[in-house]
């Protein structure tokens, strides 16, 4: 299983491929659309039987671990594919989608950066929410600077790491912040959770806002601190097959898995909630 890095596929696309049309999305269908059985095959397998060939997938910074896992049970599951993964923010992710580069699935941590990619016309059928996320404040081990809450983050000489807003984690945190009526500046804004997951980890800040399961990847490097205000900001994770896709049994097959029973039980022992 091959992994690319985010930057390396963030360059123009071709503009033959850029789409003009618009399609007609029906927001309550995004965010109501779950885990069961539906035209991809049962929830418990590809739908179409084994396929085979590259599979790429498009996936949220968030998924790291648990995609890499599910990309390796997938080929299992199915001998002669193999599945190559780009992990990086959302809003990046989406905007190579809509610049033409070549994938076959796209895994977004919000359903505004889905939204993106459906209205440009560039999904195959309408996306499913298959995991939710909800934000921790994540402390390095010992918890130097005593944050024991929302309000800490904003107390004198307390470094923050957020990502930047156009993120979903910074969407997400800018949201609890102000449900919390909190006012921060943050030292830096990252342009995907584990950017400001390593600040945490480096030392460089004293909290920052990240996903609870970005912290529990993280072992003992660093200690999440919940916060009852992340109840108003918790992210829908939903994914879709692309419509120009490469491999388009394989994009279909990927997504029925990842809504499958196995699947579902990796995702939620990484901390991920059901959908």
């Amino acid at each position: 299983m091959n992994a690319l890095p985010g930057a390396l596929l963030d360059q123009p696309g071709d503009p033959r491929r850029r789409r003009t049309a618009v399609a007609v999305l029906v927001s309550a269908g995004l965010a109501l659309a779950g885990c069961g059985a539906g035209d991809d095959g049962a929830a418990g397998g590809s739908g179409d039987g084994q396929v085979s060939g590259a599979v790429t997938v498009f996936a949220a910074a968030s998924l790291t671990e648990s995609f890499t896992r599910l990309g390796k049970d997938f080929e299992a599951a199915n001998p002669g594919s193999r599945v190559t993964l780009n992990f990086a923010g959302s809003s990046a992710l989406a905007n190579q989608i809509n610049q033409g580069a070549p994938a076959d699935v796209f895994a977004s941590a919000a359903l505004a950066n889905m939204t993106t990619v459906t209205e440009a016309g560039n999904a195959d059928g309408t996306p499913s929410t298959f995991a939710r996320n909800q934000l921790v404040i994540a402390v390095p081990r010992g918890n130097p600077a005593g944050v024991r809450g929302l309000a800490d983050v904003s107390g004198p000489g307390v470094k923050v790491a957020l990502c930047a807003d156009q993120v979903p984690c910074g969407a997400a945190a800018r949201t609890a912040l102000d449900a919390a009526g909190v006012a921060l500046t943050p030292v830096t804004l990252e342009q995907d959770v584990r950017g400001a997951l390593a600040k945490v980890k480096l030392g460089e800040v004293d909290a920052a806002l990240v996903y609870r399961t970005d912290v529990r990847a993280a072992n003992a490097d660093v200690t999440a601190v919940e916060f009852p205000e992340s109840a108003r900001a918790v992210n829908d994770y939903p994914i879709v097959a692309l419509k120009d896709a490469p491999n388009p049994a394989g994009a279909r097959a990927f997504v029925a898995y990842v809504r499958s029973a196995p699947a579902q039980t990796v995702l939620a022992e990484a901390g991920f909630q059901a959908p």
